[in-house]
């Protein structure tokens, strides 16, 4: 008895210390990029334990949608508590999240090479963050997914790189069809795609090599069978979402 009356405090401790381990995000990160010639800043998702453990962690870049930044997940999207509900459950293993702000990029480089966001991901920030924080080694344990600017991007990424990336999840994603660039209002155009894709006054000229090297669709049509299993791709879209066509 005397024994246990011994341990029972550590016993408490031991317990107070595993149960209130939480989950924590860091919102408002930067990394300085020597490419975009600027900071850039970025959110992670750190999983429970993951400050009192040495375990290494899968990850899972989370891109956001056009008008958003890095904390749309987790302001907009409750991604916290969401992804802690879906660990404690099992239905998915810890991992670490990380959320790059993108600004209206389209996560592409730009036609004329002034701003190289593409670059600045693959060259900058996922060496960074690899190197940063215990994340698994490989394509099998790094995945890509996103919403609608950020499906784009997620889809783009891993046709780009399919040697990076294990899975792709794309949620309503902004995929276009030549047709719809091309007889898309000069306003919305420009809006969405005058960064990237410079002043086109001419609606027929949008369609380039530059446009058709980051076209999800011409990009598909591209690859051999062989290479369609290189990425597990996931795509969702709602019935009545105005992007379903080229989706579909």
């Amino acid at each position: 008895m005397r024994a246990i009356r011994l341990l029972l405090p550590l016993f408490v401790v031991l317990t107070q210390l595993v149960w209130g381990q939480k989950s924590k995000v860091f919102d408002s990160l930067t990394i300085n990029s020597s490419i975009l010639k600027k900071e850039m800043t970025y959110a992670v998702y750190l999983p429970k334990g993951y400050e009192s453990s040495q375990r290494m962690y899968p990850v899972l870049y989370l891109l956001h949608g056009a008008g958003g930044n890095q904390r749309s997940w987790i302001q907009g999207g409750d991604m916290q508590r969401i992804v802690d509900k879906t660990i404690e459950e099992g239905k998915a293993d810890p991992m670490i999240i990380v959320m790059p702000d993108a600004e209206l990029t389209y996560f592409m480089n730009t036609k004329d090479k002034e701003y190289q966001f593409e670059d600045f991901f693959f060259n900058e920030l996922m060496p960074y963050v690899e190197k940063t924080y215990r994340c698994r080694s490989g394509k099998r344990y790094r995945s890509i997914a996103g919403l609608s600017m950020g499906g784009f991007g997620a889809l783009l990424y891993a046709l780009h790189h399919p040697e990076l990336f294990n899975a792709s999840a794309a949620l309503s994603a902004a995929v276009r069809t030549d047709e719809e660039v091309i007889d898309m209002p000069e306003e919305d155009y420009l809006k969405r795609y005058r960064k990237m894709m410079g002043e086109l006054k001419n609606s027929e000229s949008r369609i380039t090599d530059f446009w058709n090297q980051n076209s999800i669709i011409f990009l598909v049509k591209q690859l051999k069978e062989d290479q369609k299993k290189l990425v597990h791709f996931y795509i969702d879209i709602g019935d009545d979402d105005f992007l379903l066509g080229a989706n579909s």
